[in-house]
């Protein structure tokens, strides 16, 4: 399993058991509706529902989410260390008999160790999702097509690099894939919508390769940016599957939105700026005519 790359300071936390200072954590005083997923690993820890104010100076909740949570005694012999089930980075400790909640249980968790993920857009708010299967060109040419989409944008996301270029995410080593940004009106498209176009846009069942374009930067990837989004994404890929859509199996990946890079100025609107170009030509300007029929505005 492949995990995120830490900071100093959270490497200090989830892998050498440290503990942040109070009152200092991002999530203390945060009670927005949504999941909180292990920094680490993405794994999903705890529901939102489940945490309480306790004035401890850390996050704090009286219930895990199944199977999320692993727990030890702690090398000091008295408390109970929690970490994560999946990868086993330390989350902080567990207190029981404080009777603060009627399940009278605390998991005292460090922000550090977690990422939130709110639950839905809010009224009124941007609606996104980002997006990669090949090269980017080619979506940004397709989703620009469909109604109800306000605005696309080429860029880089799901690896580590800070303000990768193109030279660099073409070299294969910084784990970012090619993307776009996809900004929908709700009122007029559905996430729904989205998924299927995204799925009649490339092939998803071919692992870091899109045709010639070959690569992890060129692999099948949905980046959320609210629970709702993965829920209905893997459920769509769920449909997928049981109705036999593909001869084999998808091979797209699921992961939560962390930072979104916008790409150079000379990706953007690509095909719009070079219809003549040979690869728009051969791989764009077939396909794109199909997605305007079925799609388009």
């Amino acid at each position: 399993m492949k995990f995120n790359t830490l900071n100093p300071d959270e490497e200090r936390i989830m892998l050498k058991k440290g503990t942040e200072i109070p009152f200092s954590g991002e999530y203390n005083n945060f009670f927005e509706k949504g999941v909180y997923v292990c920094r680490r690993c993405d794994s999903p820890l705890y529901k939102s529902e489940d945490k309480f104010k306790s004035n401890c100076g850390w996050p704090s909740f009286d219930d895990e989410i199944d199977g999320a949570i692993l727990k030890k005694t702690d090398a000091d012999g008295t408390r109970t260390e929690i970490m994560c089930a999946v990868c086993g980075a330390h989350l902080g400790h567990v207190f029981v008999g404080e009777k603060l909640t009627a399940k009278d249980t605390r998991h005292c968790v460090n922000s550090l160790s977690m990422k939130f993920i709110p639950a839905d857009f809010e009224v009124d708010e941007e609606n996104y999702i980002v997006l990669g299967g090949g090269c980017f060109w080619c979506l940004d040419a397709f989703y620009r097509a469909l109604l109800g989409v306000k605005e696309v944008m080429s860029g880089y996301a799901g690896g580590d690099k800070i303000n990768p270029s193109y030279e660099e995410v073409s070299s294969g080593t910084t784990g970012h894939a090619e993307v776009v940004k996809v900004v929908y009106d709700s009122k007029k498209i559905n996430f729904q919508k989205i998924l299927e176009a995204f799925f009649k846009m490339h092939n998803p069942t071919t692992l870091n390769q899109q045709g010639n374009d070959v690569g992890e930067q060129y692999r099948s990837i949905i980046l959320y940016k609210t629970w709702q989004q993965k829920v209905e994404a893997e459920n769509y890929i769920k449909k997928l599957t049981e109705a036999k859509a593909y001869e084999d199996e998808i091979v797209t990946e699921i992961k939560p939105l962390y930072n979104f890079y916008e790409a150079e100025e000379y990706h953007q609107d690509y095909f719009r700026k070079n219809p003549e170009n040979a690869y728009c030509q051969m791989h764009i300007a077939p396909k794109l005519e199909k997605i305007k029929a079925e799609f388009g505005k």
